[in-house]
């Protein structure tokens, strides 16, 4: 009798062992998360650091990260040295692969459909490539490939974060959105204006510093101000966006 209810035991044990370990694998399952890039540097492209950063909290977190970016000419070309215009062209697929080291896609091959979630990284690349808010502010247009790639995560309800002045994208393409723009203080913020024009284009503008983020859980949408705050250390900007990967996985 006694041998009969250890073997019960052992046998109920085994199964509560299998159910964990199949629940574990569930729940650490990877991720798989679009990042957009619009070029290689702060003043024509994408935010080297903010990109990077997504990068690697994305990986810390166990999520695949697979990079797209528009193949299309840069608006223009910005010596970053002098931040003066350098008469030449450059194609904003080209450069982003400088980021994603080459491993990186046209944008038009971006479907919703193959990734559980959406992230774009800052820099003038987004005001001027993706879209082109840096000349036109809130009268902007955006890329054909960019506003169809938003409208379907939006549509099958998948998350997507917005970092540093990104969240312009979601202002023109998500009426009533809560997102980030940093604060109207413009000794610390030099764009406060922009919190204006996403106001102007109907969203509806959260202040946060350069370390905090906000969650629309409406939308299921992320934002972080980043760089957006001229004073912000690389530290801030990293820990934001480490905070905002994070609560974009959860949205999942």
């Amino acid at each position: 009798m006694n041998q009969l209810k250890i073997l019960r035991l052992n046998k109920c044990a085994l199964l509560l062992s299998v159910r964990f370990l199949s629940t574990s694998k569930c729940l650490n399952s990877n991720k798989n998360v679009a990042l957009v890039l619009g070029g290689c540097g702060i003043y024509d492209g994408s935010e080297v650091l903010e990109s990077t950063s997504a990068i690697i909290h994305l990986s810390k977190n166990n999520a695949n990260c697979s990079i797209f970016a528009p193949n299309i000419e840069q608006f223009h070309v910005i010596n970053h040295l002098t931040g003066q215009v350098s008469p030449e062209t450059r194609n904003v697929l080209e450069e982003s692969a400088r980021i994603a080291r080459g491993n990186i896609q046209p944008l038009e091959k971006l479907k919703a459909s193959d990734f559980h979630a959406l992230v774009f990284p800052g820099g003038f690349g987004v005001a001027k490539n993706l879209c082109d808010y840096a000349s036109q502010g809130a009268n902007m247009t955006i890329n054909k490939d960019v506003e169809r790639v938003v409208d379907e995560f939006i549509v099958a309800s998948k998350p997507i974060g917005f970092i540093c002045i990104s969240p312009v994208l979601a202002a023109r393409l998500i009426p009533g959105v809560e997102i980030t723009e940093g604060k109207r203080d413009k000794k610390d913020w030099p764009y406060a204006e922009t919190i204006e024009n996403i106001a102007l284009m109907g969203a509806k503008p959260i202040e946060k510093d350069s370390s905090e983020i906000h969650v629309d859980q409406k939308f299921k949408v992320v934002s972080t101000p980043a760089f957006m705050k001229q004073t912000a250390t690389p530290a801030e900007v990293f820990n934001g966006i480490g905070d905002l990967i994070s609560n974009l996985l959860r949205l999942i």
